[in-house]
């Protein structure tokens, strides 16, 4: 493999029911400043049916180049399809780093693609760099239950790929003035040649909270000492109409359900407002909460991790500090409510 024969920096980019993926316009937002410390073109390669139209988003949020793939055949996703049209792009026009969401789309095609190409790829990553002279991709990721980050290279072959986690990057404002090109690329993959088909679809109508979206997030740790201690997260989220986050070691305890956990095992979050109670402040779970507005951390443990990542930080007891904290809101609220007659 000649390495000089590949130049350039791609992006995946994710699409469901004719709209962009946050995760891969925050991709766009990397790879922009990526593809110009190297001094090369960055491009997305859109794939799916009657997408054509997002096209000049994908320029927008800052690629050079859009490669397209529109066909009827890409109209659900499915490992297979998008797999070879994106082998059959990379061989044909050879990135030098490849860029994926880490969604379930974009994990499982990064490494069906990876594989196919005998090429590496850092999963879950939450920091993007490069050598601008070599090129080398500087992934890094935590590793080690969280307790390192790693920095990975891949440098004998290429593409050099990686799966980025959503709410880690930082997307660029949208110029609908810039200017760059729509390659439409022939499609060679034929319904006869796959080996699936997308019989129906089922919603998962079961009702969560969707703590990537809350502006507020409660979120308790280990320091809390079991269930019980959760309550008092409860009343404050309730309080607060905060949703409720956990650590990880909360959630392998049993004490909470997976969908609360926050960090490189669960979800990254960026509320306006972050409470980490009784939360040591683990790496794991640094990387997901890392880029909230405003953190308030409150753990009894003056040496606790979590207060060198804090903008505020208060150390005592969360049984004696939070309900004055519930107090001290529900006043507040009350006495912003307009009193009548």
């Amino acid at each position: 493999m000649n390495l000089q024969d590949y130049r350039g920096v791609w992006v995946f980019i994710e699409q469901k029911n004719g709209a962009i993926a946050p995760v891969s316009l925050e991709l766009l937002g990397a790879g922009r400043k990526l593809a110009d410390k190297r001094g090369v073109p960055l491009a997305g390669i859109l794939i799916g049916d009657g997408v054509r139209s997002l096209a000049a988003d994908v320029i927008a949020y800052g690629a050079d180049t859009v490669y397209l793939y529109d066909d009827p055949i890409f109209h659900h996703y499915r490992t297979e399809s998008f797999m070879r049209a994106v082998i059959e792009a990379c061989q044909k026009h050879k990135p030098e780093i490849f860029l994926f969401g880490a969604t379930s789309t974009g994990k499982d095609l990064a490494s069906a693609v990876a594989t196919d190409l005998a090429t590496g790829l850092t999963a879950d990553t939450t920091q993007l760099d490069v050598d601008a002279e070599t090129g080398l991709l500087e992934a890094s990721r935590p590793a080690f239950g969280g307790n390192i980050m790693a920095t990975i290279l891949c440098k004998k072959d290429r593409p050099q790929m990686a799966t980025v986690r959503p709410k880690v990057m930082k997307r660029l404002a949208p110029d609908p003035k810039r200017k760059g090109d729509i390659v439409e690329e022939a499609v060679s993959v034929r319904e006869e040649d796959l080996r699936t088909k997308v019989l129906e679809i089922v919603r998962d109508t079961t009702q969560r909270v969707r703590i990537d979206e809350a502006d507020v997030i409660v979120a308790g740790g280990k320091g809390l000492g079991g269930p019980a201690g959760f309550e008092l997260i409860h009343r404050l989220a309730e309080t607060l109409g905060a949703s409720v986050g956990a650590s990880r070691d909360a959630v392998e305890a049993g004490w909470i359900e997976h969908h609360h956990q926050v960090g490189q095992t669960g979800v990254t979050v960026t509320p306006k407002i972050y409470f980490a109670i009784g939360i040591s402040g683990a790496i794991q779970h640094l990387v997901g909460m890392q880029n909230s507005g405003l953190i308030i951390a409150i753990n009894k443990d003056p040496a606790a991790p979590i207060f060198g990542s804090c903008h505020y930080g208060i150390v005592g007891d969360a049984f004696v500090i939070v309900p004055l904290l519930i107090e001290a809101f529900q006043k507040a609220l009350q006495s912003e409510v307009p009193q009548y007659g």
